[in-house]
């Protein structure tokens, strides 16, 4: 009649002590509040305008694209100077190696190739939209093609120290320990585990033969499959472009299969999550801009004009906010997703749990982790190489990110203000604060600070780029 309740000792789902961690439902709950953001937008159109919406922005999307899709086809094409390059420093005997001429040329053309394909767009008077697409991918093509480059070309200096060894040892062949390139996080593990089982034997061998199986393993794909300079191809190099990851491999591990219905899914979410931002944009971003910029050209006292961009700020925080979560969904679950779902690219952690970060330099590493695995392996790990100090190092990485956003938004604007640049290195002294010893385990206060600046800053640095 009564059955009986059990109580014991639990904490609740919200509760930092939890291990509960499904709140896919959140998940859904937002795509049905922006259901409901459109939704009321339309009504409130169709009542004022007697239209269901108005895309004054769409014209921007279509015009130029012919122009744009052929520029983006001649920069894919132009990449493959670099896999023409390593053919000749791989085959050379003399000046042109790698380490010798190599690196150089491939530096200069890489500058030079940057150089042009940035100023395309400005060159062509695109509109904004078009420029942001071409030289967003103009970026992901150029560290595609570095990566590319300075791995292989790492792999070919570590083929002819290999044949150096093969040869009568003299005083000239080198046998100093072989030189290993920051390990990919998608090298098996299993390669670890046979390495260390046979590391006995490994110890017993003469200081030669550990070097030979040293650089050969180097030279081996991390799945075991091909060997250096096998990977020299044109088919390798094309995959690579396709393959949603930035750090060059000799071989990726594959799903056994391509899902379509995931790949037609993860397509139509991207043209969902452009028109969601369109519909933002209209409705709650380039209204409020116009509204405070005439208000701005009419006020008279500074304290009214503070007053003014002070109400703008606040009234584009959540819209951007909403902004900036499409922007990463589009590129990093559906973008991402359809492409390694069409090269069948395994390894699909395109992020982390970024949402819980308790400073920048953590954001940094999960929320793209593509870009995070570049920065490490060719810019941090380079510049620790250079016998640069950790702090530098990371200065410098943070250096390179910030001119990169600069960049995009001076694509959006036309001008180059350097106020998201500012923005974006002041993220290191407040790592410093959030590191401090009072400040680093308060995890919650942490994430606080985390969203407040992440909010804040979207929203500033637009107010500030677009009414300048």
């Amino acid at each position: 009649m009564f059955p009986t309740v059990e109580y014991q000792e639990r904490v609740s789902y919200f509760d930092p002590r939890s291990s509960y961690g499904n709140f896919r439902g959140f998940f859904v709950l937002f795509w049905i509040g922006l259901a409901i953001m459109v939704f009321t937008s339309m009504l409130r159109n169709l009542k004022e305008t007697g239209t269901v919406l108005n895309f004054k922005q769409w014209p921007l999307f279509t015009k130029d694209i012919v122009d744009l899709a052929i520029s983006d086809l001649c920069m894919c094409v132009t990449t493959a100077l670099s896999l023409i390059f390593n053919l000749g420093f791989v085959r050379s005997k003399g000046i042109l190696r790698w380490n010798r001429a190599g690196m150089i040329i491939q530096s200069i053309f890489q500058a030079v190739w940057l150089y042009f394909w940035i100023s395309w767009p400005f060159m062509r008077d695109w509109t904004w939209t078009a420029q942001v697409f071409f030289t967003l991918h103009t970026l992901v093509l150029a560290m595609k093609m570095h990566s590319y480059a300075f791995y292989n070309g790492h792999l070919s200096v570590t083929l002819q120290r290999l044949k150096e060894l093969d040869m009568p040892i003299g005083p000239q062949t080198p046998t100093n320990a072989a030189v290993r390139y920051p390990s990919a996080p998608t090298r098996l593990a299993e390669l670890k585990a046979a390495a260390t089982e046979d590391e006995h034997e490994h110890q017993n061998l003469s200081p030669v033969m550990i070097l030979r199986e040293d650089l050969a393993t180097e030279l081996t794909s991390p799945l075991g499959n091909v060997t250096y300079p096998a990977n020299l191809t044109v088919w390798n190099y094309f995959e690579f472009l396709l393959c949603p990851t930035l750090c060059y491999e000799i071989e990726y591990p594959r799903t056994p299969s391509r899902s379509y219905l995931e790949l037609f899914y993860k397509m139509l979410a991207v043209f969902g999550c452009i028109f969601l931002m369109i519909v933002t944009a209209e409705e709650f971003i380039i209204p409020v801009l116009d509204e405070s910029s005439l208000r701005l050209r009419l006020s008279r006292t500074w304290v009214d004009s503070s007053l003014i961009f002070a109400e703008t700020v606040s009234r584009l925080l959540f819209p951007f906010m909403v902004t900036f979560l499409l922007v990463f969904l589009v590129i990093f679950e559906y973008v991402c997703g359809a492409f390694a779902e069409i090269t069948r690219f395994a390894d699909r952690q395109f992020y982390s749990d970024w949402w819980n970060s308790s400073d920048w330099l953590e954001f940094s590493r999960e929320w793209n982790i593509p870009v995070h695995h570049f920065f490490r392996r060719h810019v941090y790990s380079a510049s620790r190489s250079a016998k640069m100090s950790k702090p530098a190092a990371t200065a410098i990485t943070f250096l390179i990110s910030a001119l990169a956003h600069e960049l995009i938004m001076g694509c959006i604007t036309r001008k180059f203000r350097g106020y998201g640049f500012v923005l974006m290195m002041m993220q290191m002294p407040i790592v410093m604060i959030q590191r401090m010893p009072w400040v680093r385990d308060r995890s919650l206060l942490n994430n606080i600070m985390f969203w407040i600046s992440m909010i804040l800053g979207l929203s500033l640095v637009s107010c500030l780029t677009f009414e300048n």
